[in-house]
């Protein structure tokens, strides 16, 4: 029997964006996703102090954009704002942050 958790695991992402906090941060990311076709499934963001941190999963299964090129999206867009914007598979973050 095939594992459905890995399969769907393959097409999901986690998006992390630190940076100063400013206006437009979440509509420049979202932008990006929403051109491309991906599904935002959890976001959870915080400002401490002015400094602005976010981290999204998303599920790139019907994305109109190979993983590369998205990640260049949004690494640019980041830079367009002001932020750093670093874009993972969910396996290879599950694979670092493993305890």
């Amino acid at each position: 029997m095939a594992d459905t958790n890995a399969e769907t695991s393959s097409n999901r992402i986690v998006i992390t964006v630190l940076g100063k906090n400013r206006p437009g941060i979440l509509a420049a990311i979202t932008a990006v996703l929403a051109d491309a076709t991906v599904d935002i499934r959890d976001i959870s963001q915080s400002v401490v102090d002015d400094i602005f941190t976010m981290t999204m999963i998303a599920d790139t299964e019907a994305s109109t954009l190979e993983f590369t090129q998205l990640q260049e999206a949004l690494a640019q867009a980041g830079t367009q704002i002001g932020v750093e914007v670093r874009t993972q598979r969910e396996e290879v973050f599950n694979f670092m942050y493993r305890l």
